[in-house]
C-alpha cells in the first residue's frame, strides 16, 4: 500500500511539472524570430533589385522559400545546410494573400556555383500546385521529388521556356552581393517541425500554419509577409 501511494505522488509530480517542461524556451523562440526577420531583409532587398527575379515568376510563385546565409560544410563533398521559411498564398489552390511562415531547413546535395565559401542567401519560387503541396508534409529531393532548375534573371527576362515551365521550383541565390541562379540537384527542403514548434506551439506543423487561416504570423514575420504582399499580391497563372 505504501509503495502504491509513493507510485501515485510521484506520477502527480511529473503530471505537476509536464506544463514547465513543454514551456517554450525564449532564446529559442527568439532564434526562431531572428530567422524570419532575416528572411524578411534577404527578400526585401532581392526584391529591390530589377536584375534580379522576374516580375512574371514571382506572380506565378504559389510560396516563396527563403534560406538566409546557407554556409557550405567544409568537412563534407558538396555538403551544406541551412535554416530559413516558407511562406504561401492563402486560400484554395494558394490564391490568397501572403498568409503565416511555416519553418524550414535545407539540408546536402551540392551548392553547384556557389561563390567560394562565403555564406549564400537562397530564395525558392514554388510556382505550381503540386510543388507547393509536395513540401508541406515531408523531405522533398531537389531535382528529383520535385523538378527544380536554376531560375531566370531579370525582371523583364523571358520565363516562358520549356525548363521553366516544366520546373515546380525556381532557384536564387545571392553571395556577396551577386546574384545568380543555380542549380541544388541532389538538396532536400524539409519541413522543420521542431522550429515550429517552439514558435506557434506544441501542436503546429507547416501543413497546418500553412493551410488553415486563422493561425496568425509572429510579429517577426511582418516585413517578410508585407515584402511579397508589395510585390505580388495577386496569384496570376
Amino acid at each position: 500500500m505504501r509503495h502504491t501511494k509513493c507510485w501515485i505522488v510521484a506520477v502527480a509530480s511529473l503530471l505537476a511539472l509536464a506544463p514547465f517542461s513543454s514551456a517554450k524556451n525564449p532564446s529559442e523562440v527568439k532564434a526562431e524570430k531572428d530567422r524570419l526577420q532575416n528572411s524578411g531583409k534577404v527578400v526585401q532587398e532581392i526584391l529591390n533589385v530589377p536584375e534580379d527575379i522576374p516580375q512574371d515568376m514571382i506572380d506565378k510563385a504559389r510560396c516563396v522559400v527563403v534560406m538566409p546565409s546557407v554556409l557550405k560544410a567544409a568537412f563534407l563533398v558538396g555538403g551544406s545546410y541551412g535554416r530559413g521559411t516558407m511562406v504561401c498564398r492563402t486560400g484554395k489552390n494558394f490564391t490568397g494573400p501572403w498568409g503565416a511562415p511555416a519553418m524550414y531547413a535545407l539540408e546536402g546535395g551540392s551548392f553547384g556555383l556557389q561563390i567560394g565559401g562565403e555564406a549564400t542567401d537562397f530564395v525558392f519560387l514554388v510556382i505550381n500546385d503540386r510543388g507547393a503541396g509536395s513540401l508541406l508534409h515531408s523531405k522533398v529531393k531537389l531535382g528529383a521529388d520535385a523538378s527544380f532548375a536554376a531560375g531566370p534573371k531579370g525582371r523583364s527576362a523571358a520565363a516562358d521556356t520549356d525548363a521553366y515551365m516544366r520546373a515546380e521550383i525556381l532557384s536564387y541565390s545571392r553571395a556577396r552581393g551577386v546574384f545568380a541562379g543555380i542549380s541544388l540537384d541532389g538538396s532536400t527542403l524539409r519541413p522543420d517541425e521542431r522550429a515550429n514548434r517552439k514558435l506557434y506551439g506544441n501542436s503546429a506543423s507547416a501543413a497546418k500554419i500553412i493551410t488553415k487561416s486563422h493561425i496568425k504570423a509572429p510579429s517577426s514575420a511582418h516585413v517578410l509577409i508585407a515584402a511579397l504582399q508589395k510585390s505580388s499580391p495577386q496569384l496570376k497563372r
